[in-house]
């Protein structure tokens, strides 16, 4: 038996929400590798152009489609044309999202909505929008990018924690409402990566300090350190995966 076909997403075409870099032009790279057909999004049109221009520079079947995940009727737009212009998405990976760093006490309220809408209604809008289609076909893989801080908080991202664990529960509940149709839905939970996002964090001594002495494995994730985790929740291999979010944080939510 050749179990590592199980793990193959020929055939299989990708929607990648905010993946014009960092992590999801990651887990995008990832998903290519394994044979899947990739389309990229993003609102920056400079940056995914890039992107996708370096994808398909290696060989990976790539397309750039450009639309707001924020905005019901742009995701509804950009799905009903992915569906009949290229082709079903089999696999639907929600990466888009934000950060705001403030003490709460004095968090701007629009900081607050935004956050929620970008970190939360869009994986409500694209996966209601794409699930629509897989429930009719009885098959399709959503991932959603949870976070460490699905299960935990820190000073001054108090919203963004709040965000990530409604994330979380999402993801369940969409597992327990889509699954009896033959949907998978489950979540990753990435610990600290080296991101663009991150720099700051990366460069600020103490801070990096703290997070290779508080990681168990000593150091930050690479952002190439999810594609495995993207390709097994995508895959038939994690067929009876359903409801689970999966943290890939060198053991730092495993340890106090």
């Amino acid at each position: 038996m050749d179990s590592l076909s199980r793990f193959s997403l020929e055939g299989k075409r990708a929607l990648i929400t905010g993946s014009s870099r960092g992590l999801g032009l990651a887990i995008a790279t990832a998903l290519a590798g394994a044979g899947a057909k990739i389309v990229l999004n993003g609102r920056d049109a400079a940056a995914l152009g890039n992107a996708t221009a370096d994808l398909i520079a290696n060989h990976a079947d790539t397309t750039a489609l450009a639309f707001d995940v924020t905005n019901r009727d742009s995701v509804n737009e950009a799905i009903a044309y992915c569906e009949d212009e290229l082709g079903p998405i089999d696999i639907l990976v929600n990466n888009a999202g934000m950060q705001f760093r403030s003490p709460l006490e004095s968090f701007p309220p629009e900081k607050f909505d935004q956050l929620m809408t970008t970190n939360v209604t869009s994986v409500f809008n694209v996966s209601q929008a794409v699930a629509s289609h897989m429930i009719s076909r009885g098959s399709g893989k959503i991932i959603n990018i949870c976070s460490l801080m699905s299960g935990v908080a820190r000073p001054s991202i108090a919203p963004y924690a709040t965000s990530k664990a409604a994330v979380a529960n999402l993801t369940r509940g969409m597992a327990v409402d889509w699954a009896p149709h033959g949907l998978n839905i489950n979540g990753i939970a990435p610990g600290y990566f080296r991101t663009e996002l991150n720099e700051a964090l990366v460069k600020d001594e103490k801070f990096n300090a703290w997070i290779e002495t508080r990681t168990p494995m000593g150091r930050w994730g690479e952002v190439e350190e999810l594609g495995g985790t993207a390709i097994f929740l995508a895959s038939d291999a994690a067929k009876f995966v359903n409801g689970h979010i999966l943290y890939v944080d060198g053991a730092f939510s495993a340890t106090v």
